[in-house]
């Protein structure tokens, strides 16, 4: 049976509104075959370039270091732990930064242990850290990421393992190496490494994403008919809202990334169950690492100076906050957020969760059962992200038969994305059943969703490499 008539047969299964646990059975054994097709297709690595930004990367990496180890920090830090002294040790580290330099640590581990990461660092503001910063990227960047495609790469290409069954939350997952976290979000390393992934030759490199899955496919559960107006209405934007919101600013002095910072500093962490302490310690961070102005260039701690808010606050969890601190004003917007903006969601979180405490257990949307001890926000969290997920495995199947017999071919998955390899000749037609597949017909397959799905399409030139994709 070719690949083309098994994606016949499961067509013609069409799942009810409310699938059983056989369904989901079927859609992880035919997204299991689907995923290993496009681990033996393979993504093409330019090896070439991957040695020689290996060799430049080390030598940058041993400049930076000659030039910190000739701080006051780093002299006091070696006197401490001579022979054991390790500039990348995030334990020696914190113990520097929060015993014998005095500075309060504001985020920790779950551990319980101050939090030497990227984020909780950057709320400190130490010139020290800033300069040991680039240092920590560049050896992960050498150590993890580009090593693990020289180790993984069989003759120029690597092969990642995407697997269904490793996950409590039903997604997938990635190894050998991790497909899924290719950085991304800081500019330098993603230029770094993402250079290095490249399309067979004459061919490019596409990928297509859903828009907001986890939040539209949370609607399917709570229908909040305040957050389903934001889906359906194209006019209304969420993370506009918020970021003029949490930074008191008129909708006209809004730029992209203050819309970036409400919806990733703000949106996103309610969703998943932050609160307004980590979220006010974010936004305030956010304005000087992302250098952030209004539309009119107005600098934004100085705006919100000019609104009444100069101070971020304590954000202790342990005190109440003060009234005209920056987390105050955060705290106050959690409560307007849950309360009045979306009251129907804040009362399904609480009804689903009780459900679970009752049962013991909960379905998702695709007929995935959840079972055994978990978090409340786990709860909330893992049926969404599972569902969005399965939608995304759903058109992998179909798409990946489309292409059975074709030059194209898909590359990688990401949770809510699909990388492919796409000749030119075909590409106007991939990108075309793609959107046909990811906003039409699964809306005709799984009748629980009720709201409409979108797709965002970045293409990179022929024989481009993955960092130079842009948005059609």
């Amino acid at each position: 049976m070719t690949q083309t008539e098994k994606q016949s047969n499961f067509d013609k299964k069409k799942l009810k509104s409310s699938p059983n646990r056989q369904d989901a059975y079927q859609l992880l054994h035919d997204g299991s075959l689907a995923l290993a097709q496009v681990e033996a297709n393979g993504m093409k690595i330019d090896m070439e370039y991957v040695a020689k930004t290996m060799r430049k990367t080390k030598k940058k990496i041993n400049y930076l270091k000659e030039e910190i180890e000739q701080t006051k920090e780093v002299r006091e830090w070696k006197a401490k732990y001579r022979k054991k002294f390790n500039l990348t040790s995030t334990k020696q580290l914190a113990d520097m930064l929060f015993n014998e330099w005095g500075f309060t640590p504001e985020i920790f581990t779950g551990k319980g242990d101050p939090a030497t990461s990227v984020e909780a660092l950057e709320i400190l503001d130490i010139p020290f850290v800033q300069q040991y910063f680039p240092i920590k990227r560049l050896i992960k960047a050498q150590s993890t990421y580009l090593r693990n495609l020289v180790v993984e790469e069989v003759n120029g290409f690597i092969h990642p393992f995407f697997n269904l069954h490793l996950v409590i939350s039903f997604r997938s997952s990635s190894s050998s190496p991790n497909f899924q976290n290719i950085p991304v979000r800081e500019p330098t390393i993603k230029k770094l490494i993402r250079r290095a992934f490249i399309p067979r030759k004459g061919q490019q490199l596409v990928e297509i994403d859903f828009s907001g899955i986890e939040v539209s496919v949370a609607c399917c559960f709570h229908k909040d008919p305040n957050m389903l107006s934001y889906i359906k209405d194209k006019t209304k934007d969420m993370h506009r809202d918020m970021a003029m919101q949490c930074y008191k600013l008129p909708i006209e002095e809004v730029t992209r990334d203050i819309r970036y910072c409400g919806k990733n500093k703000f949106v996103f962490p309610q969703f998943y169950g932050d609160y307004y302490l980590t979220c006010a310690k974010n936004l305030w961070s956010s304005i000087d690492g992302m250098n952030l102005k209004t539309v009119s260039g107005i600098p934004l701690k100085e705006h919100l100076e000019s609104v009444g808010i100069s101070l971020l606050g304590a954000c202790n969890p342990k005190e109440e906050t003060i009234p005209g601190t920056f987390e105050h004003h955060i705290k106050n917007v959690e409560k307007d957020f849950w309360e009045n903006r979306f009251p129907v969601y804040t009362a399904w979180k609480k009804k689903w969760y009780a459900k679970y405490q009752a049962n013991g257990s909960f379905d998702s949307l695709t007929g995935f059962r959840y079972s055994g001890y978990m978090k409340r926000n786990e709860v909330i969290n893992y049926a969404v992200q599972g569902s969005a997920f399965h939608c995304l495995l759903w058109c992998l199947i179909r798409l990946n038969a489309w292409l059975a017999d074709k030059k194209s071919c898909i590359v990688g998955q990401i949770h809510d994305s699909v990388v492919a390899d796409v000749h030119p000749d075909e590409l106007e037609d991939y990108i075309a059943m793609a959107r046909k597949i990811m906003t039409e017909e699964i809306l005709e397959h799984w009748r629980w969703i009720i709201v409409p799905f979108e797709v965002e399409v970045e293409v990179a030139p022929i024989d481009g490499s993955w960092y130079e994709k842009e948005e059609i």
